[in-house]
């Protein structure tokens, strides 16, 4: 069973490296390791596997297309039939509000009051206002491309019009580290920015946020806003990879939506969902309530998600030899 978490990264090298795979040059072929005059190792994980899995099964539809397929969709399609998606899982004894001992206070669905502080705590770590009632956007995330940066510096100037604060935490490629920079210099009262890996400030912000941000560009899971959901924290996401299968948009699903979600990849469709979700936040106190009392309800934990691989291992056995469980193995010697 060979799992891709994401496309984008294929493991490619020139012919000449092929000899220290220890693989014969038989392998060597368009329809083996062979991929436009290079060798991909990741192909070959795909041709030769048995079974073949992706983080979710939105990623697994997604990938066998052109546009998210980095070359590799026509192949993928042709291994549609052992291609399966399976939702990462999230480990809920790390990451729970009632029980985080990273947070200045813990909270649940029946008392919020502890978020109350923590959002209080997380506007006096990132220096900015410290203001209640101002919705406020959390992100922890790589800076990088993938993760939708380029729409946050379109649509920043239009985000900075309205009532809002911005976090952002991470660490990634110079150019977008250097962008979130300057706009923390731009508007201090309004965005904030802390370049660095942070455990303790990554739960924080979780807790401490009102949304948690992730407009990207794909997804191939994302755990990010699995966590914001048990947090109570709404997650305002691109629907794209596992940031579909994962959130219910409230304006589709009134009853049972988790936070909002845009197709479109602009920034446009940013700043019209996030002002959407605004208005949600400061205008519908019962809707915005149930929304929450849903993401905290979410469950996404490895439970789930290890039923699923197991299955997949013990179809996998029985197609490749015909039963399962294997035969038990003799205690006999010879």
């Amino acid at each position: 069973v060979f799992t891709i978490h994401n496309l984008g990264y294929q493991g490619l090298f020139p012919e000449s490296r092929m000899q220290l795979t220890g693989l014969g040059r038989s392998y060597y072929t368009p329809e083996g390791l062979e991929y436009y005059g290079q060798m991909s190792l990741l192909k070959g994980g795909i041709v030769f596997a048995d079974s073949v899995t992706t983080v979710s099964e939105g990623y697994a539809a997604e990938i066998q297309t052109e546009e998210y397929g980095c070359g590799l969709h026509s192949l993928l399609h042709s291994y549609r039939d052992k291609l399966t998606g399976i939702l990462n899982g999230a480990d809920y004894r790390a990451w729970d509000p009632a029980a985080d001992s990273l947070l200045p206070c813990n909270y649940s669905p029946a008392d919020l009051s502890g978020k109350a502080r923590c959002k209080d705590a997380l506007q006096q770590e990132a220096g900015l206002p410290r203001r209640p009632g101002t919705p406020l956007i959390g992100m922890v995330t790589r800076l990088a491309e993938q993760k939708g940066f380029d729409l946050l510096a379109g649509a920043v100037e239009e985000l900075m019009r309205l009532d809002l604060q911005v976090v952002v935490l991470g660490r990634g490629d110079t150019r977008y580290e250097d962008l979130v920079q300057e706009f923390s210099r731009r508007f201090p009262e309004r965005f904030a920015c802390r370049i660095a890996f942070d455990k303790r400030l990554s739960h924080l912000v979780q807790a401490g946020s009102d949304f948690f941000l992730m407009p990207s560009r794909y997804e191939p899971c994302g755990l990010s806003q699995i966590y914001s959901l048990r947090y109570g924290t709404v997650p305002l996401v691109r629907a794209t990879g596992g940031l579909e299968d994962t959130v219910v948009d409230v304006r589709s699903d009134p009853r049972h939506g988790t936070g909002f979600k845009f197709r479109e990849y602009s920034a446009g469709a940013l700043v019209e969902t996030v002002a959407g979700a605004l208005d949600y936040f400061r205008n519908r106190p019962e809707q915005w309530r149930r929304m929450m009392d849903n993401a905290f309800a979410a469950d996404f934990s490895w439970v789930h998600s290890a039923r699923r691989y197991r299955q997949l291992y013990r179809e996998t056995y029985r197609k490749k030899f015909g039963s399962y469980p294997p035969p038990a193995r003799s205690s006999g010697t010879g």
